[in-house]
């Protein structure tokens, strides 16, 4: 039992490799057996080692799968690496975005705190324009109110001089309108119409601001006039119905306004109410 011979034994069953390395293990151990070891038992060994030897290979194979499967695992794991070498980078530009928008953040909360705080100090300012501003309303309504009352004055001032010197003149302002015409007194005048007008239009009687006594067109008459510096239609009304009641008693009658200035609307209105118009020094016929 030499070694060429286990290995031809050796070689059908394990395979040239197998059998070439346990024929140089066996071969010298069967040299120093001699004959103790039968055929018998030398197949029965053969069998063992044939039975070992493919265990032997399955645990290769099952080894060759595991280091196959280790290596799949490897390349996954190197994957995996990889990947998370990915994440990792992109959680770190993450973190840079973050740090810039909170950054940014910082910025825009200092900006905000500057901005609220002119605002503050614009509504503080725009307090202290609305306060002067109303102060400035207070002093322009009572220079207002001062100067309405002294329009006004000036006004009445005016109003009652020019009455007066219509007054005291009228007579030849009225020539052409009037002849032989002489001023009367309201009272004269009330006197003669007493007996056929009511208190409240004797009142109105005494209020007119002048009565003159005269001829028109050949006519006895009396003109009753109001006198305003500016003429409206409140004067209009009061000739006409002044005149009326003078008219009511008997009178012949003219309504006339003295005025220095009058509008295109109030001569039209006098005009229309049949009241003859007096504008700084000019008779305007009633029907013109």
């Amino acid at each position: 039992m030499n070694t060429y011979r286990i290995y031809e034994d050796l070689r059908s069953s394990l395979g040239e490799e197998a059998a070439k390395s346990l024929a140089h293990t066996l071969g010298p151990m069967f040299e120093e057996l001699g004959n103790t070891v039968t055929k018998a038992e030398f197949r029965d060994l053969s069998a063992t080692v044939g039975r070992l030897a493919e265990a032997q290979e399955r645990t290769e194979a099952q080894v060759a799968e595991l280091t196959r499967a280790q290596a799949r695992t490897e390349a996954q794991v190197a994957e995996l690496t990889k990947a998370q070498a990915r994440t990792e980078a992109q959680v770190a530009e993450l973190t840079k975005a973050q740090a810039r928008t909170e950054a940014q953040v910082a910025e825009l909360t200092k900006a905000q705190a500057r901005t609220e705080a002119q605002v503050a100090e614009l509504a503080a300012a725009q307090a202290k324009t609305e306060a002067q501003v109303a102060t400035l309303t207070e002093v322009v309504q009572s220079l207002v109110l001062q100067a309405d009352r002294q329009a006004t004055r000036l006004d009445s001032v005016l109003g009652w001089t020019f009455e007066m010197q219509f007054r005291d003149r009228l007579t030849s302002y009225l020539g052409r309108l009037m002849r032989r015409g002489r001023l009367l007194r309201n009272d004269e005048v009330l006197d003669a119409i007493e007996h056929a007008v009511t208190p409240s239009e004797a009142d109105e009687v005494l209020r007119v601001d002048a009565i003159a006594a005269g001829v028109i067109d050949g006519v006895a008459s009396h003109v009753v006039v109001e006198v305003s510096a500016t003429c409206d239609t409140d004067d209009i009304d009061r000739a006409e119905r002044r005149a009326g009641i003078l008219r009511k008693a008997g009178l012949v009658a003219v309504a006339l306004v003295a005025c220095q200035t009058i509008t295109p609307e109030s001569r039209a209105y006098a005009r229309s109410r049949q009241v003859r118009i007096w504008c700084n020094g000019t008779i305007l016929d009633a029907a013109a």
